[in-house]
């Protein structure tokens, strides 16, 4: 059903000798244009102004590589399907629209015709032309609209069925898009995730790895203590003990300097006393 809906709009747009090119671009992705020309035989400037006619409605798609060797560009097609069935639904609707307002006027307003010519008027065109045929002179009469009512009742009641299959189709490639939109969106977060899960388990073993050499460290550490502290304390001991001595050294001098003082004076007197 969709093939045919598409060869609908393809018709519509560039004409019926075009809707050929709906089998070739059909559930295919970039399919090269100068096999499409092959195919369709034509130029490839015919098949690129046909593919441009419907790519300024939106219903296909390029995209373009660089011949290296050449160093021109190749254009490969794909036909949107959703969005071509989006615009013949909005095309059946117009059309459906047109004939519930010739069947409103048919039914309020008189016509007439000329049964020689087989040529119909409204009532205002009747009036100016006061009600003859301008072509052969004859009168007009009034049209009955039985008929043409009941043929314009069937074909809307025919676009009406067409329109809900066609409204059936567009919901199921939307739901198909919408789908592929969640499988990108969750292919997306499934990425990122993994990328926090690894930088999660670099951190992991960047702390792992610093303990270790944490605890070597302690380990080299405690090894050395026996000897290495012991000497240290030696050594501080020693230092500490030196520098007791030396106090006590400069305590007994300044108590020697004390008593030498306090015996010179008496030594002095006395020797005065005898002169």
């Amino acid at each position: 059903m969709q093939i045919k809906f598409l060869k609908e709009v393809v018709g519509i747009v560039i004409g019926n000798n075009a809707e050929n090119l709906v089998d070739l671009l059909y559930k295919k992705n970039n399919v090269s244009e100068f096999l499409i020309a092959k195919k369709l035989d034509l130029t490839v400037n015919q098949t690129r102004n046909i593919l441009y006619k419907l790519s300024d409605q939106g219903l296909v798609n390029s995209t373009r590589k660089k011949d290296k060797r050449k160093g021109w560009y190749t254009y490969f097609w794909s036909i949107d399907v959703l969005k071509s069935l989006i615009y013949y639904r909005d095309v059946l609707q117009r059309r459906r629209f047109e004939f519930e307002h010739q069947i409103k006027s048919r039914v309020s307003k008189v016509f007439y015709f000329c049964d020689k010519c087989q040529v119909e008027y409204n009532e205002e065109n009747a009036l100016l032309h006061n009600f003859t045929c301008p072509e052969c002179g004859d009168v007009f009469v009034v049209k009955d609209n039985t008929k043409s009512l009941k043929d314009m009742g069937k074909s809307s009641d025919s676009l009406e069925k067409e329109l809900n299959l066609l409204k059936k189709e567009i919901e199921l490639e939307e739901d198909k898009a919408q789908k592929k939109r969640d499988k990108a969106h969750k292919k997306v977060l499934q990425e990122k995730a993994d990328i926090r899960k690894k930088a999660a388990e670099k951190r992991k073993k960047e702390a792992a790895a610093n303990k270790l050499v944490k605890k070597e460290v302690g380990k080299k550490a405690i090894t050395q203590t026996p000897r290495e502290t012991l000497k240290g304390k030696a050594i501080t001991q020693g230092r500490v003990n030196s520098k007791r001595n030396l106090a006590s050294t400069h305590r007994e001098a300044l108590k020697t300097k004390k008593k030498v003082a306090k015996k010179s004076p008496k030594k002095n007197n006395s020797k005065k006393s005898k002169k």
